[in-house]
């Protein structure tokens, strides 16, 4: 091993009376990609909101390339040589691509900003991920979650950064805009960047990094060189126990078309998307990045306004409504941006819980909080939700137990189909597994479950019949029988479908 680039040591952090880091150490060497793994709450973007300057340590001590660390803030660690692309995107969406690509890290002379060459230190950032079409003036907040995935990661890339971290960096992204990012990786490796490495995807993380961290409840579990461990070793660190059946299934048999969709169309990107779902069916839904798959969903949910087409429920016309008739006909929609619409992040854990179904617990227009608390525990215990109480705001808790109470919202509502966009985005393996499962059940319950996602081997694994979209348009839609990788990327791309 050479020198280390990066050194932390006996890192501590303490939130009040919750102890988020108790010792951790890692060290990173110039050109090594180490992966840094463990669960949702683990510690790992603590950690690394350390290391970028967003938290201070409590304890312990940072050197980068031999030399004392301590950053004042981001901007600092940026100057530094440090740049992190965090999981929840911190873009400014009133910005433009152009504004939030080089915020903070202008050209100018004199005082003056030196526009052209923004633009071309822009376009150039964008080009190496494969999207120098993307509009610079065009505010970042009006693009899909996977573009802005796309404009956040090509924040970090004009200052040749010395260590880069990348939290979740694919979560968002299909397969096509992962390889382009990896490629972006191996070039930065030959430059002599640090990269540290963070991702729920296994597979992805065996293929890239070189050294692996386990955390495991703010501590260190395991480490090692990623060619001498196997990836059911990295998840017994991670979970402290043995995973398998990752993806169960049932024997369910699907029932009654429940919802159809005709020719529809929207404004927003869908055009003529067609399909069915049957009770009792898991339908996952593939293709690239705009392709139309968030723009379905949001349709048939009432979220975006229909031009064209039709929308049935259980054989009667329902095209033009709202969300809120579609909950209490039995629809719950999971967003992919919870962050900004899937949850309200300064209400309490049983206010999210419990906001769609107000009246089941109170009376007279009054809420009881007791029996909003009652139905919360229960909810955070079966989805195992890592919080305080029901009292919690839900912005305290990490990325993944954030998601897994939106989608205790839809059990609690309860909802009969579900509309669900990239619902394992930024969940650790054992969560999966349990959200697997979770699937399987209502489907075998006799309920409905469109699924929306990037990640292939899933919809393989867990679907019964998968659609893919291309340019707005569902190209066909088979049973999972029929499909491997090869055939939906094909399909996803205009080729033979």
């Amino acid at each position: 091993m050479p020198s280390p680039r990066l050194q932390l040591t006996g890192i501590v952090k303490s939130f009040g009376a919750t102890r988020a880091l108790r010792g951790v150490s890692l060290e990173v060497a110039p050109g090594e990609i180490h992966a840094l793994i463990g669960e949702n709450g683990a510690g790992k973007s603590t950690l690394m909101k350390i290391l970028s300057g967003a938290h201070r340590a409590d304890a312990g001590s940072m050197a980068l390339d031999g030399v004392p660390y301590a950053p004042l803030d981001p901007l600092d660690a940026r100057a530094r040589g440090v740049a992190m692309i965090y999981q929840e995107l911190t873009l400014a969406p009133h910005l433009s691509v152009l504004d939030n690509i080089l915020l903070g890290a202008e050209p100018s002379r004199l005082g003056w900003l030196r526009r052209r060459e923004s633009r071309e230190r822009a376009r150039a950032a964008l080009a190496q991920l494969g999207h120098e079409h993307l509009d610079l003036d065009r505010p970042a907040g009006t693009f899909a979650i996977a573009e802005q995935q796309i404009i956040e990661i090509a924040r970090a890339l004009p200052g040749r950064p010395r260590v880069l971290i990348m939290d979740e960096p694919t979560s968002s992204l299909g397969q096509a805009d992962t390889e382009r990012l990896f490629a972006v990786i191996a070039r930065l490796r030959g430059q002599g960047v640090a990269v540290i490495y963070i991702s729920h995807f296994l597979e992805e993380v065996k293929r890239i990094a070189d050294r692996y961290t386990v955390l495991k409840d703010g501590e260190t579990a395991g480490r090692g060189a990623l060619a001498d461990t196997t990836l059911g070793e990295i998840v017994r660190l991670m979970v402290g126990r043995e995973v398998k059946d990752l993806y169960p299934r049932g024997a369910r048999r699907a029932g009654a078309v429940v919802v159809e969709v005709k020719d529809l169309q929207t404004s927003r990107g869908l055009g003529r998307g067609t399909l069915r779902l049957r009770a009792g069916e898991i339908l996952g839904v593939a293709g690239l990045i705009g392709a139309g798959r968030t723009e379905l969903l949001r349709a048939v949910f009432g979220l975006d306004r229909v031009e064209d087409g039709t929308v049935l429920l259980a054989g009667a016309e329902a095209t033009r409504t709202t969300p809120r008739r579609r909950w209490d006909a039995g629809l719950g929609f999971l967003s992919e941006n919870r962050k900004e619409e899937g949850l309200l992040l300064g209400q309490t854990l049983a206010d999210n819980l419990t906001l769609t179904k107000l009246n089941r617990f109170g009376w007279g227009g009054w809420v009881s909080r007791a029996r909003q608390a009652q139905a919360t525990a229960a909810r955070l215990a079966q989805l195992q939700i890592k919080a305080r109480g029901p009292g919690q705001t839900a912005g305290e808790l990490s990325g993944g137990n954030q998601q897994k109470l939106a989608l205790a919202r839809l059990l609690e509502h309860p909802a009969r189909i579900f509309l669900l966009d990239e619902p394992t985005r930024g969940i650790d393996v054992g969560s999966k597994a349990q959200i697997y499962a979770l699937m399987g059940e209502l489907a075998d319950q006799g309920k409905a479950v469109i699924f929306v996602s990037s990640y292939l081997p899933e919809l393989l694994g867990l679907c019964d019949t998968i659609a893919v979209m291309c340019r707005g348009r569902v190209v066909a839609c088979r049973p999972r029988s029929d499909w491997d990788e090869p055939a939906i990327m094909a399909a996803a791309t205009g080729g033979n479908a």
